[in-house]
């Protein structure tokens, strides 16, 4: 059985979780074309190597992002998003 640990909820089954997509900066859509945003929503990166990814624990609705290597499917480390930004923008400052 594959684990997951969700940062709220602890080490938990992986068929309790929802996979929702990379992480990426959104387009100002007052700005951007319709197929650049249709791009934003429809289209991931699809990268081999590690990738940073919003997942969902289902059973709590809790959003969450994980980092995870897409060529071994190891899951590298999990955070809150309040975390994950917080460090992104420290790095950023």
């Amino acid at each position: 059985m594959k684990i997951m640990t969700c940062p709220v909820n602890g080490p938990r089954n992986i068929a309790e979780f929802v996979w929702g997509g990379e992480v990426k900066s959104s387009p100002d859509p007052a700005a951007c074309s319709d197929a650049e945003w249709t791009d934003h929503l429809f289209l991931e990166a699809n990268t081999a190597g590690v990738v940073t990814e919003w997942w969902l624990h289902a059973p709590t609705n809790t959003w969450f992002i994980a980092q995870r290597n897409t060529i071994t499917d190891e899951i590298l480390d999990t955070m809150t998003a309040e975390t994950f930004f917080a460090r992104r923008s420290e790095t950023l400052t």
